[in-house]
């Protein structure tokens, strides 16, 4: 019993001089970032992550997506340093946080172009505002409504967690007047994710779709836009989003708990250099700095 003792004591003393692994050291030394929200972003974020660490070793980026809905429930319940949005926090949720000790601060990082898509097959090339809140709200339903070919339109949404959801319902379905209550029609397929709506749009030439610019393919048609008939049609790029030609066009936000510190407050002073703010421009997405 005596020798069983003296042997598991010298087992343990072993065990507690044995040196931690680097990766071990490395981690417990590293500050972390946790950055979450709105699916529009999530590659820009995780670009910007991967630039990020390159040149600051001592800092780890966790970034997930998930939709802006989910990330600023996360800034709610006070676990993540970053929430990344697509669309403003609501009244709601903003009360909700002041109530939980919570100040979300608002940082406009880019800009973004919703770009509606639909099948190269289509010979449809533009369309009003109008024309597409009918289309989507069920009054429209053949492409032939719209100088388009004998089929029926199937409609494609990004899911209702989704902030381009939301802007899209506002801006669009609603053309920005806030007391109009128009839906999207109950036979609108809701996709969870930007590559969801891009590969139903090239398998399908009756699909018509929404997604942010810096998402579209080079093989997708993009519908020239007039915000009224009668008026200019024009198409999302930089340029019409900077000259605010283009009708559907939006800023995109981090969200944080009140004034960030630290490692957070340095990655967020990088975000707004012009490094960072060139990965939003080969991104298609539009810097805040020009």
């Amino acid at each position: 019993m005596k020798r069983f003792i003296s042997l598991l004591f010298l087992l343990l003393t072993l065990t507690a001089c044995l040196p931690q692994s680097s990766q071990n050291s490395s981690d417990s030394s590293a500050e972390y970032i946790e950055n979450k929200g709105s699916d529009t972003i999530v590659n820009l974020a995780l670009a910007w992550a991967e630039k990020y660490q390159a040149e600051n070793a001592g800092v780890r980026i966790s970034v997930t997506g998930g939709g802006t809905g989910t990330g600023i429930a996360a800034l709610l319940n006070n676990t993540v340093d970053l929430a990344n949005a697509s669309r403003k926090i609501k009244d709601e949720e903003l009360a909700e946080a002041r109530a939980k000790g919570i100040e979300p601060l608002e940082y406009v990082i880019a800009r973004d172009a919703i770009a509606v898509i639909v099948n190269p097959q289509n010979p449809v090339s533009q369309l009003t505002l109008k024309q597409i809140s009918d289309i989507y709200s069920g009054k429209i339903t053949n492409w032939t409504e719209v100088g388009g070919e004998d089929r029926p339109i199937v409609k494609l949404s990004r899911e209702t967690n989704s902030g381009t959801h939301i802007y899209f319902l506002e801006t669009v379905l609603r053309l920005g007047n806030k007391e109009d209550k128009t839906l999207f029609s109950t036979d609108t397929l809701l996709l969870p994710s930007s590559e969801g709506i891009i590969s139903e749009v090239r398998d399908n030439p009756n699909a018509i779709g929404y997604d942010g610019l810096g998402y579209v393919p080079h093989d997708l048609k993009m519908i020239a836009i007039a915000k009224e008939a009668g008026g200019a049609y024009v198409l999302p790029s930089i340029a019409t989003v900077n000259d605010k030609s283009y009708a559907i066009a939006r800023d995109l936000y981090i969200y944080t708990n009140g004034e960030p510190t630290g490692a957070v407050k340095q990655y967020l002073d990088w975000i707004f250099s012009d490094e960072a703010q060139a990965i939003v421009a080969e991104l298609g997405f539009v810097p805040v700095k020009q």
